[in-house]
């Protein structure tokens, strides 16, 4: 082995064993949504894998057989039609293709976002906006928001309701699973549960402008009492979002630090689906837009 294929080997060593450690790869799910995700990904994969190694083998095995020095092999010119060969080409794709049908199908409807998780629990109400470019959440219950980041309590459903004060986009944190789209207008649905305590890693996932790069969050799933803490605090410290502070969180701002309000304007989210509000500038805004916080009582 040369000094290039020495080094090309290295490099694919490093890259798998860092691929591996990856804890925010949708393989390392940290809720029912998120695991019932992976799990179709790998059933997926292992139905394809019935009809690509065994291609992959039968190339290697006809070159071998087939090879120039091989008397034994027959050579056919006139060759034209097998009903045997023809029966195995056509029927396991077809096979894999029933098969992969079969888990789309039950899939689609296991995971269907509007279904809710089976829970004893009451289910955490949380309102999502995206704006540009940056994300909104609002506590409808419990009358407070915050801005690039969510706080829910660990072990519990949470029903997410979702829109886009600007233009399309997509709120996914893939360890929890189930990538949905945010749209101006219209009130999409979502239900997650993180499994654990922790802080996943939260982000769109379609490109939309400039800031587009920045408009990730951090999702904390605490203990319940934590949750208490947490909300108790931010009713009692940052600004109140009303009409107006809400035209000034619509206008385009990259990379902006997570704040709370400790209080927001009841149906502000309705008023957004129902575009009493216009929309956003959108991607078309100077992209040098400054990062939006407010100066008093900020967190």
């Amino acid at each position: 082995m040369n000094a290039r294929n020495r080094f090309a080997g290295v490099v694919v060593l490093v890259v798998a064993c860092t691929l591996a450690g990856c804890s925010e790869s949708i393989f390392h799910a940290q809720g029912p949504i998120g695991a019932a995700n992976s799990q179709i990904l790998l059933n997926a994969l292992g139905i394809m894998l019935v009809i690509v190694v065994p291609t992959i083998i039968g190339v290697l095995v006809f070159a071998w057989w087939f090879r120039s020095s091989n008397t034994r092999a027959r050579y056919q010119p006139g060759f034209v039609y097998s009903g045997r060969i023809e029966l195995i080409v056509w029927a396991i794709p077809l096979l894999v293709i029933l098969f992969l049908g079969g888990v789309i199908w039950i899939g689609a409807h296991a995971l269907d976002p509007f279904r809710p998780i089976e829970t004893r629990d009451e289910p955490v109400e949380v309102q999502v906006v995206s704006l540009d470019w940056k994300w909104l959440f609002i506590y409808p219950e419990l009358g407070i928001a915050s801005v690039n980041d969510l706080v829910l309590p660990a072990k519990v459903p949470v029903h997410f309701s979702l829109t886009s004060a600007s233009v399309m986009n997509m709120f996914f944190v893939p360890q929890l699973g189930s990538m949905i789209a945010t749209m101006y207008g219209m009130n999409t649905q979502l239900w997650l549960q993180a499994d654990q305590t922790g802080e996943f890693y939260g982000q769109s996932s379609q490109f939309s402008g400039d800031g587009f790069s920045g408009m990730n969050f951090v999702l904390h799933a605490v203990p319940q009492d934590k949750f208490e803490q947490w909300v108790s605090t931010t009713q009692q410290t940052g600004p109140a979002l009303d009409a107006e502070g809400y035209r000034a969180l619509l206008q385009p701002s990259q990379n902006v630090s997570p704040f709370t309000y400790r209080t927001v304007a009841p149906h502000l989210f309705d008023d957004i689906v129902t575009q009493k509000f216009p929309p956003g500038p959108g991607p078309q805004a100077s992209g040098d837009a400054p990062a939006i916080r407010p100066a008093a009582g900020a967190q």
